[in-house]
């Protein structure tokens, strides 16, 4: 761990402790980052990406999701079953069909914040 009374050799600056102080202070703990990466890397996957846009736009089955991106349905359920996981998708039974959708409000302003980030650039 960073001690704050050492200074570093190499900056010509350096921060003052009471700023230091404050933003250590004010990050999350160990734990919630630790989580927070692992709820990131879900979205590293361009095929549960694909899914997560699909269920964007309506609820859907594995079928119909298998059928529209092209993908077996097995690699369908496969993705679904880690987005349950990290509970980006929720999903309800309608007679022997199972209807998949986003999980929340939370999920769809990640994904439409996403989207918005990359048209920018």
């Amino acid at each position: 761990m960073y001690d704050l009374n050492d200074v570093c050799e190499e900056c010509f600056i350096h921060a003052d402790d009471a700023l230091i102080e404050c933003v250590k202070e004010k990050l999350p703990k160990e734990e919630m980052m630790y989580d927070l990466a692992e709820l990131f890397k879900i979205f590293g996957d361009s095929t549960r990406i694909k899914i997560l846009c699909v269920l964007l736009e309506a609820e859907m089955c594995v079928c119909d999701i298998a059928l529209l991106l092209g993908i077996s349905q097995s690699a369908i359920s496969h993705q679904l079953r880690s987005l349950k996981q990290s509970k980006l998708v929720k999903y309800r039974r309608d007679g022997k069909a199972m209807l998949y959708s986003l999980a929340d409000d939370h999920v769809k302003t990640i994904i439409n914040q996403g989207i918005n980030h990359i048209s920018e650039i």
